[in-house]
C-alpha cells in the first residue's frame, strides 16, 4: 500500500473551523497531532458531522465497557490490517486496562484464540473473528453472545465490529497515516 495521502488533511479553509478546532483538541487529548482521520474526513462537513455524532454513541458512549469496546476495535484493526486504527487505539486500549500480552494476542490475525480469554473477553473476540470473516453470526455464536450481552448490547457489539470495518476501509483506501506523537 502507497504511504502517499490520496485526499490530504485539510487545512482551516478546507475543514472549517469547527472541525480544524476538535481536531486540534483531539490531537492534543491523544498526545498526537491533530488526528488524520477528522482532517480527512472533514473535508466532507455534512458527513463528518454525522458520522462523528454516530461513531460517538459507539465509542466512548457505548453500553460497553471501555476496555471492551477498545479489545473489539483493536481485534477489527488487526484483522482489517488497518495501521491507523492499531495506532490510534492501542494507546486507548492500554489506558482502558488491556495488558501488553492482551494487546500481542489481538494483534494475532493468525489465530489469537491461543491466548487464554476469559470467558467474556474470548466471546468477544469469536464474535468480532466471526462477523469480519462471515458478516453473520452462527446460530452458536449468537447464543453465547446472549450469554453475556442484554439485546441492546449485542446490536451495539454487531454495529460496533461493523463501523470499525467501515472505517477501516475508508482510512485504507485514503491512505490516512497515522498520527505523529507531539
Amino acid at each position: 500500500m502507497s504511504s502517499t495521502a490520496r485526499i490530504s488533511r485539510g487545512g482551516l479553509r478546507q475543514v472549517g473551523p469547527f472541525v480544524w478546532l476538535f481536531s486540534r483538541v483531539a490531537g492534543r487529548v491523544a498526545g498526537t497531532e491533530p488526528p488524520g482521520v477528522f482532517l480527512t474526513l472533514g473535508r466532507n462537513r455534512r458527513l463528518f458531522w454525522g458520522w462523528l455524532h454516530f461513531a460517538g454513541r459507539l465509542m466512548p458512549g457505548g453500553r460497553l465497557p471501555r476496555r471492551e469496546t477498545e479489545l473489539v476495535i483493536l481485534r477489527v484493526a488487526a484483522r482489517a490490517g488497518s495501521d491507523y486504527e492499531w495506532a490510534q487505539h492501542a494507546t486507548m486500549g492500554e489506558k482502558a486496562g488491556l495488558t501488553p500480552p492482551e494487546l500481542a494476542a489481538l494483534g494475532d490475525v493468525g489465530d489469537g484464540s491461543t491466548y487464554a480469554w476469559g470467558a467474556r473477553d474470548g466471546m468477544l473476540v469469536a464474535v468480532t473473528d466471526e462477523l469480519l470473516e462471515r458478516h453473520d453470526l452462527s446460530d452458536e455464536t449468537w447464543g453465547l453472545m446472549a450469554e453475556h450481552l442484554d439485546e441492546r448490547t449485542r446490536i451495539e457489539l454487531v454495529m460496533l465490529v461493523g463501523h470499525y470495518r467501515m472505517l477501516a476501509t475508508a482510512l485504507q483506501t485514503l491512505r490516512v497515516v497515522p498520527d505523529r506523537p507531539r
